[in-house]
């Protein structure tokens, strides 16, 4: 019965061998839960997921087994990959906007392990015998719900590592063919892409602790010439976001105006740039105030991939300060593109 935490994994730095292999999906993370005519998503945190996805709570009624539990990831396609906005804009509290969306930009669920089935429960099975069950509860299934391709052969997995990141996947899970499911805990591994770029660092939050930063806020420019806010870096230890403060004052601006991001809290700009947050259905009576300074320090950051092309998908990490790099070098032209590859090759049409 729901709530049940999904199994995590643990960031590695190559590709493990001798493992079960596939590919990581960037999208909600969801345990489905069947029982006749009763159909339940529950999110990683345990929340239920259901309300917002109804084609997809058909779909599944259709297509899995009266009784099971599967573990798998909610995604939508777009133009031959995946498309993470589109998936956060499925999260609304009016349910005319959902039904809306749902019909506009449909979701699909990509399944990848199988937790019960019928009378029985699967945790304390070997994944190589979840998998195989998997497959056969499965084998009927259609759009939208998928079977995660899958392998034991590394060097497929490897491939599979270069290929899907032009689908907007990113990276790769192994995990233990003789695993047992273990619910919250990081029994899995994943190796993720990992590339630089150097930006432009426009202005910081202060942590919720105090004065200190909390996270630096990042900018590249566009072909027009314009500071687009591209998201943040924030992991730093407590002694290091005090001295980011201190070496930041020089450049601190009294207040936002004459900077690039000026009217960042007037929700029409956000229209035709891409500025730091307003605030939204996501943040809600959270801060969003930050503290501007003037865009001539650069950084080189790490980062995973690039949603849409426009922003870092994840938080990007701190690498150092580039005294050599001038701010009005820091654009998207540097940003290295993956080659295209079109999910229906990895999902079928």
């Amino acid at each position: 019965m729901p709530p049940v935490k999904p199994m995590l994994a643990k960031s590695v730095a190559a590709i493990p061998p001798g493992m079960h292999y596939e590919a990581k999906w960037d999208g909600f993370r969801a345990i489905v839960f069947r029982d006749g005519d009763e159909v339940e998503l529950g999110s990683r945190t345990g929340k239920p997921l259901t309300r917002y996805f109804p084609e997809l709570v058909a779909a599944l009624r259709e297509r899995v087994p009266e009784r099971c539990v599967l573990d798998g990831e909610v995604v939508i396609a777009r133009d031959g990959r995946l498309d993470f906005d589109a998936l956060t804009e499925r999260i609304h509290p009016a349910d005319s906007r959902v039904r809306t969306l749902a019909e506009r930009t449909p979701a699909s669920f990509v399944a990848f392990d199988l937790l019960a089935l019928a009378d029985q429960a699967l945790l304390d099975v070997p994944l190589t015998d979840r998998r195989a069950l998997l497959e056969r509860a499965l084998a009927g299934a259609d759009a939208p719900v998928h079977l995660a391709p899958a392998t034991t052969d590394v060097e497929v997995a490897r491939g599979w590592f270069e290929q899907y990141e032009g689908a907007g996947l990113d990276g790769i899970v192994a995990k233990p063919l003789t695993l047992a499911y273990r619910p919250d805990e990081r029994a899995m591994f994943k190796i993720k892409h990992e590339r630089t770029a150097d930006v432009v660092v426009a202005g910081y939050r202060f942590h919720k602790s105090g004065p200190v930063v909390g996270s630096l806020l990042l900018g590249l420019y566009d072909e027009r010439g314009r500071l687009q806010h591209v998201g943040v870096s924030a992991a730093f230890p407590m002694k290091r976001r005090a001295e980011l403060v201190e070496e930041l004052e020089p450049l601190r601006m009294a207040d936002v105006s004459g900077h690039p991001w000026a009217a960042w809290g007037e929700a029409a700009a956000h229209e035709s740039a891409r500025l730091p947050g307003a605030p939204s259905r996501w943040s809600g009576k959270k801060d969003l105030s930050w503290v501007p300074v003037r865009p001539e320090r650069v950084a080189e950051v790490a980062y995973d991939h690039m949603e849409n092309g426009a922003r870092f998908r994840h938080t990007a990490r701190f690498r150092r300060w580039r005294a050599d790099r001038t701010a009005s070098s820091c654009t998207y032209a540097q940003l290295e593109e993956p080659v295209r590859y079109d999910l229906a090759e990895i999902l079928g049409p």
